[in-house]
């Protein structure tokens, strides 16, 4: 886990050593263990490292004849692909073995060996090609800019814009996207000039030009293949225990992220079968009376398993105090109110462990949304497409125009996802995969956690999970108004006194309250701010935080307001974010 970054130039052109050096700094708080630089002839290379696997020799870059490869993430089956094919390594390093399988079999051979997380620069100077690759369901991040002589990567936006080699200016249509619908979709990020290699996708440079591009699939072909629920609970049983003792590897500490709920329950259950040694455990509450309070599921899944629970009280305090600080870690902006207990949880579990699993992807792997049974049916039976509104379109006037085009990239996935053969809930869980689940979900656990230096891991978030779950009969994933049914069964059989069946309560933090309590100081600081004076209209603005509590739609917009206005201060122009939420947003 690390930050990584680089140039790829054209023939002639030699990397500025401070450029790299520019972007590292920005990435430190990624890789705090250590930092390597490499350039050859056109290529820079740049590495942070946090070190996870191999302390002693596992520092980047790593070499292997005419190669060079720089990664963020972890492979967690570098010791099988180490015997699997024979490889003599230098190191212990986890993305060692990938690199000789790339000198061997070429990138297409590796990327489909490998299970993990990763974003990978393979510099080959017997081809002189840059090789850049992410792993099939983007859980981690790489950007690229075209800059003057050739084109730059980092592991977040940021790290360019600090160097000087992209100049922060937002798209409009991805900032529509972004208050309609908290997250941005697609290649372009919000920043003119930047974009995302997407999930899966590798990309070749060679000259300083992108000339090769090509995509690994996350989830199999297919519709649904018939089974019953007992063979489904054991090929589950077998995919999920392989994949948890993966994503056990670590020669440092480790421990869970625990909510309530289903998936971070089982991913517990799965680990107190594979450690000897309790498995530390770390919930989030919130000091809102009527909030939805997860500690007594969390402290009874706990206690079943013998976990060393700790549970933190998120306060309104807390949140004013570090809010700018939360918000200005979401570079590729993600207006998610879950950044805020992640943010706060990455920060207490970071005195114990280095790594956290968590739940993430369970929800969509299994069919556990509520969206998913309206897709389910046809519009007749009033079914209704996902995602259908957007935050604003029910809070009216506020906005000085009206988001036209905000749908188009979830459109867009809807198209490319619905594969012949996929039912109506496999398309609508491939649209999820395909831009919810990198850029909102997964962007918010890489950055809370990597602000603190802790290393997310998503066990739901594997190959062999998916292919187990993706093509189960729907009836396995939805049955009646349940979601996740065939992980609810599974829960049921292995966590004793679990109640696997109860209706879904979905995690919920209360900006709502916490911004309706202050709305009348906070609402015209908000509408002052630069980027919402030059979407909103003051007054509506002022008026919409005075009325925020007591109403969901109020209250997320005002949210997303808020967001926007405390991330374009730190993004857009540039300005300090040091201090709580109206020191930032200057208050006199």
């Amino acid at each position: 886990m690390c930050g990584i970054a680089g140039l790829a130039l054209r023939p002639g052109l030699t990397p500025d050593p401070a450029l790299l050096k520019a972007m590292l700094a920005a990435l430190a708080h990624r890789g705090p263990d250590g930092e390597g630089v490499h350039i050859a002839d056109n290529v820079g290379l740049a590495h942070n490292r946090l070190a996870i696997i191999d302390l002693a020799t596992g520092d980047q870059p790593l070499f292997a004849g005419p190669a060079t490869l720089v990664a963020n993430g972890e492979v967690y089956n570098y010791i099988e692909l180490r015997q699997a094919h024979a490889l003599v390594c230098a190191t212990g390093s986890d993305c060692e073995p990938p690199l000789h399988l790339y000198r061997r079999d070429g990138i297409e051979a590796t990327a489909q060996a490998m299970r993990g997380m990763y974003a990978m620069a393979l510099h080959d100077r017997a081809t002189r090609r840059l090789v850049l690759t992410r792993d099939p369901f983007g859980i981690k991040p790489m950007y690229l800019a075209e800059v003057e002589g050739g084109i730059a990567f980092a592991s977040e936006p940021q790290a360019l814009i600090a160097a000087g080699l992209v100049r922060p200016q937002v798209r409009a249509e991805a900032r529509d996207e972004l208050l309609q619908s908290q997250f941005t979709t697609g290649a372009e990020t919000i920043f003119a000039g930047i974009s995302r290699i997407l999930p899966g996708e590798t990309v070749v440079i060679a000259d300083g030009a992108i000339v090769e591009r090509h995509r690994r699939a996350a989830l199999p072909e297919g519709g649904p293949v018939p089974m019953t629920e007992e063979q489904a609970l054991s090929r589950l049983d077998a995919a999920f225990e392989d994949s948890v003792r993966l994503h056990q590897r670590a020669d440092v500490p480790y421990g869970l992220f625990l909510s309530g709920g289903i998936d971070s329950g089982a991913v517990l259950a799965m680990m107190a079968r594979l450690n000897s040694q309790p498995v530390r455990a770390f919930t989030a509450s919130f000091d809102v009376p009527g909030a939805a309070d997860e500690r007594a599921a969390a402290e009874a899944a706990a206690k079943a398993h013998g976990a060393l629970h700790t549970t933190i009280t998120v306060t309104e305090a807390d949140v004013w105090r570090e809010l700018p600080k939360i918000v200005a870690a979401m570079d590729d902006p993600a207006a998610d109110y879950a950044i805020i207990p992640t943010w706060f949880l990455a920060q207490r579990a970071r005195q114990n462990v280095k790594v956290v699993l968590s739940g993430e992807g369970g929800d969509e792997l299994f069919g556990g949304y509520g969206r998913y049974r309206s897709a389910m049916r046809p519009w007749w039976l009033w079914g209704r497409r996902p995602r259908a509104t957007g935050a604003f379109d029910h809070v009216q006037h506020v906005l000085r125009e009206t988001p036209r085009a905000w749908r188009d990239g979830i459109t867009a996935a809807e198209a490319a996802t619905a594969l012949p053969g996929r039912s109506r809930l496999q398309a609508a869980q491939a649209a999820d995969i395909a831009d919810w689940l990198p850029n909102d979900l997964l962007t918010k656990l890489d950055r809370c956690l990597m602000a603190h230096a802790v290393e997310g891991r998503t066990p739901f978030l594997d190959p062999a999970v998916a292919d187990c779950a993706f093509r189960l009969p729907d009836s396995l994933k939805v049955r009646g108004r349940t979601g996740k049914w065939l992980l609810r069964a599974w829960t049921a059989r292995h966590v004793p006194g679990a109640k696997p069946f109860a209706a879904k309560q979905g995690f919920t933090v209360p900006v709502a309250a916490w911004i309706g309590g202050v709305g009348e100081r906070l609402g015209p600081l908000v509408a002052a701010q630069a980027g919402v004076a030059e979407v909103a209209r003051p007054d509506r603005v002022a008026a919409l935080f005075r009325n925020a509590a007591g109403d969901k739609h109020r209250g997320f917009a005002a949210w997303h307001l808020l967001f926007y206005a405390l991330w374009h201060r730190a993004h857009i122009e540039r300005r300090d974010v040091q201090g709580d939420v109206w020191q930032v947003l200057g208050e006199r």
